[in-house]
């Protein structure tokens, strides 16, 4: 018996294993050819890839860096324990790639292209001509990307551990170090076309789990009529009242609208070779996430089918239905090839948060000091920095994953609200407002953040929504009162952002 129980953990592993391996071989291919190619210098390289993505890529990569851990086990976990409430809720969910590459897509494109520059935060400085802002701006990035980069890490190595057999630190160690290790080979273009495969293995292992979960559950007839008898309430769109209507319009925000102002998202934006390559980035983007998305929670609702009982017999938490329910409907080398797509949204997140919170440190602070005092960083000074910033960052998240904290969902939706109240309206009226300047931004960033977190601390909400909503209220009121009240920013400033004026 102990010997077959190896022998399925090693089938379990197996895949996930080559996976990384994988990864590992791509991110050093793609680093000897840019190094080839490459005729941008070591930080466009680097940080933005060249501006040489193509459509798929391009779609793929934004797909998986929104898409978390959390869209293969919380999310889904959540629609086991509600019912179609949540699926209906992640429609929204389809919004998201367009409304990014749609509304700020073309525009920051042109504009990070006239002025060279190579991150949001660069673009930032130069609409607002404030170093004060970009500061904040860095120190926020770094610091809500450290919590959801945790979040990752400790979502994978559970699901690791659930699925495999082996344990915690094991997962923890194994696909840690290698997202660190790749990412710090690859840049972003390394990451791009990482992240690409990662959508495709997410994608794959969808479809290979709700196959298995049907065929286990004895079909979707079976399986409807099941929870038609037992939970009915699962069937309603507010769910016996566990959906209520704050809650959809709390989701809509966080995970439909205000994802615009996410800057992982956002700096896609200035990475894309053509206008070509961004419409079919929009289209196949589109229509990849609103698959994976309302696909994993359809999925979760479907597990009801093969783990029927209350949620106290699963360990009492949400996010342990998942791992469970592919245990417990498919065989332990499927099993090791389905968790591949989990694990793949979980490196993916982590490799493009690494990498932007890397370029805040690097370019947007240190480099550019040492351009204002006339100091020129040479070229092997910035890979050194770039890649050993990378590696320390990527360590110090990993340790702390080895004793994380008990409310690790909270934190990661914690960071998600924080990163669009900061950043919502910096990108949007920055973009589309002549009117918006410093004194405005500067108000806007600060005092949403203040509110946002303290809200979040003391639990106060307007009408049971979301704190997002008070954090992104309060930034809009300062921004507008900035605008009103300040100095607009000077022409060739504006004619960058509005040539058409």
């Amino acid at each position: 018996m102990r010997r077959m129980e190896m022998n399925h953990n090693i089938f379990g592993l197996l895949p996930v294993f080559l996976f990384m391996l994988l990864m590992l071989a791509v991110s050093i291919y793609i680093r000897n050819q840019s190094a080839k190619k490459s005729s941008g210098g070591f930080i466009r390289e680097y940080f933005i890839g060249s501006r040489s993505l193509g459509g798929f890529v391009l779609a793929m990569t934004t797909v998986a860096t929104y898409s978390s851990v959390s869209s293969f086990v919380g999310g889904p976990g959540q629609a086991w324990s509600v019912g179609f409430g949540w699926v209906y809720m992640s429609v929204v969910q389809v919004t998201a790639l367009f409304l990014v590459l749609g509304i700020l897509g073309k525009k920051m494109a042109m504009a990070a292209r006239k002025i060279d520059a190579v991150t949001v935060i660069d673009v930032i400085r130069h609409r607002y001509q404030s170093d004060a802002l970009a500061n904040i701006s860095a120190v926020i990035i770094v610091l809500f990307f450290s919590a959801t980069m945790v979040a990752q890490f400790v979502g994978g190595a559970k699901l690791f551990e659930a699925v495999t057999g082996y344990s915690y630190m094991t997962g923890l160690v194994l696909f840690g170090l290698v997202v660190v290790i790749y990412t710090t080979i690859g840049g972003f273009r390394g990451v791009a076309v990482t992240d690409a495969l990662c959508a495709i293995a997410m994608l794959i292992g969808m479809f290979i789990l709700l196959f298995g979960i049907l065929k286990a559950g004895g079909g979707y007839e079976a399986i409807m009529t099941q929870i038609a008898s037992n939970k009915p309430e699962m069937l309603e769109p507010l769910s016996g009242g566990e959906m209520p209507v704050s809650l959809y319009l709390s989701q809509w925000m966080l995970v439909g609208i205000f994802t615009v102002g996410l800057p992982q998202s956002v700096v896609r934006c200035v990475s894309y070779k053509d206008t070509k390559s961004l419409h079919r980035a929009i289209i196949i983007g589109t229509i990849v996430i609103g698959a994976m998305n309302i696909g994993m929670n359809f999925i979760g609702v479907l597990a009801q089918g093969v783990l029927p009982d209350d949620l106290a017999a699963y360990g009492g938490s949400v996010d342990n239905i998942m791992p469970l329910a592919i245990v417990a409907s498919l065989k332990p080398l499927i099993a090791g090839i389905t968790i591949i797509g989990p694990v793949a949204a979980s490196i993916s997140t982590v490799s493009s948060l690494l990498l932007t919170a890397t370029s805040s440190i690097v370019k947007d602070i240190y480099i550019y000091q040492k351009e204002k005092k006339k100091e020129k960083v040479s070229e092997k000074k910035t890979s050194f920095l770039s890649q050993v910033w990378t590696l320390v960052l990527g360590i110090l998240i990993f340790i702390i994953s080895i004793s994380p904290p008990d409310v690790i969902w909270k934190i990661n939706m914690f960071a998600f609200g924080g990163l669009e109240t900061a950043f919502f309206w910096v990108f949007l009226l920055g973009m589309f407002w002549k009117k918006a300047n410093k004194r405005g931004a500067v108000w806007a960033m600060a005092a949403g953040t203040i509110v946002y977190c303290v809200t979040m601390a003391l639990g106060i909400t307007a009408g049971g929504i979301h704190q997002i909503l008070l954090g992104i209220g309060v930034s809009l009121i300062c921004m507008l009162i900035g605008g009103w009240t300040g100095k607009t920013a000077d022409r060739e400033v504006l004619d960058v952002y509005f040539p058409e004026a």
